[in-house]
């Protein structure tokens, strides 16, 4: 009887440690460029418990499918790419395979007409697609269907003129990033060129842009990525050519940019040893109380706490990346986990995020990923 006992309870101990330590995990995609070894897009799951990788696996063939998007529903995932020769925005439906992993299937594509695009993204209502070209100076927008495929090109604005403050950064001008105000009144193209944030009135049922003004970076900074704060009520801008994040006021009524502080993300005196140094992402917490960049050459992550009452910053650390060239970096939704893509090193990394302070734990979980620069996580928006 007593053997009896002790095995039962031995059983649902087992059991409970097993329930308690189950791995969930969540589909990451990686967009890379057109260099070799990569072959296009691939995937791999992260554990959401351990924060550990999977090595990655080709998804879809495309050349250099630099940045990805996804569509509200989760469906449907969107690349910037060439595809025989020329380059398209591409959507592809996401199946099941046998075995359980998630497989790409391409639905459609259209071409951009301006070049190859540095970026792109879906307004939260699925219906509008934007594309931003670096070479071009331009940006494009396309209308989708109720399923996710690509329907038509609807617009195709170029940007004039250039700063000239960096030159050959910027005697032209160089869209580098598309995204969408909080209440999706507004579109937002950060031109490194210019050296502004060019602001639209986007009509996201038509798929249609207004110019409605710009948001201002100081010059020379070379502005190429931007993120609103949880609150709505703040914008970061990331500028390459500087290596600082410049935070605006955000009027969210008019949809008017007002620059408040720029802010280093590696000193003077450290990059002053680099020989290349350039900065690539930014990205905001969840709980909105920190804010990560990512620094070429410098390869490290600096994490910024953000004052909850105006929006401005101060550098909490800057962190190894363990990644060369770290280009594109994500926090997945539970905001405890950041991956890191090295393009020149093949790799994606995970750092597990402190949800008190913002400072990152490199996790020791590093896969091969062929050329990364761009991490999107299943059900970003």
């Amino acid at each position: 009887m007593r053997l009896l006992i002790l095995s039962l309870c031995m059983l649902v101990i087992s059991m409970s440690v097993s329930g308690s330590t189950s791995a969930e995990s969540i589909d990451v995609w990686i967009g890379t460029s057109a260099r070799q070894p990569s072959q296009g897009i691939y995937h791999c799951t992260l554990n959401t418990h351990t924060g550990n990788l999977t090595d990655p696996t080709l998804a879809a063939e495309i050349r250099g499918p630099g940045f990805l998007a996804m569509h509200p529903s989760g469906n449907v995932l969107y690349a910037v790419g060439d595809l025989n020769k020329e380059a398209v925005v591409a959507a592809y439906a996401i199946e099941s395979s046998g075995d359980g992993a998630p497989q790409l299937s391409l639905v459609n594509s259209l071409p951009i007409g301006d070049g190859g695009a540095a970026h792109v993204a879906v307004d939260p209502t699925g219906k509008t697609l934007l594309t931003a070209q670096y070479g071009g100076g331009s940006v494009a927008a396309f209308s989708l269907n109720a399923d996710g495929s690509l329907n038509q090109s609807t617009e195709l604005i170029k940007h004039e003129g250039g700063s000239g403050v960096v030159p050959k950064r910027q005697d032209s001008s160089h869209a580098h990033w598309v995204g969408f105000s909080p209440d999706n009144r507004f579109a937002f193209v950060p031109d490194l060129g210019l050296d502004k944030v060019v602001i639209y009135s986007l009509d996201a049922e038509n798929a249609k842009l207004t110019p409605h003004g710009f948001g201002k970076v100081p010059a020379g900074g070379g502005p190429r990525h931007m993120k609103f704060h949880t609150s709505g009520k703040f914008a970061f801008v990331l500028n390459e050519l500087s290596l600082s994040v410049t935070v605006f006021d955000y009027d969210a009524e008019t949809g008017k940019m007002t620059a408040k502080q720029t802010i280093p993300t590696v000193s003077k005196q450290t990059l002053a040893k680099e020989k290349f140094k350039s900065a690539s992402e930014i990205r905001v917490h969840p709980s909105g109380q920190f804010v990560f960049t990512a620094n070429r050459g410098h390869d490290s992550i600096t994490v910024f706490r953000v004052n909850q009452s105006t929006g401005e910053l101060s550098v909490i650390e800057v962190e190894n990346a363990r990644a060369v060239t770290p280009r594109g970096m994500n926090l997945d939704p539970s905001g405890n986990w950041l991956l890191v893509a090295g393009q020149d090193s093949h790799t994606l990394a995970s750092f597990n995020v402190d949800g008190s302070t913002g400072e990152l734990k490199y996790n020791q979980s590093i896969v091969t990923a062929p050329s990364a620069i761009c991490v999107l996580f299943q059900h970003e928006d």
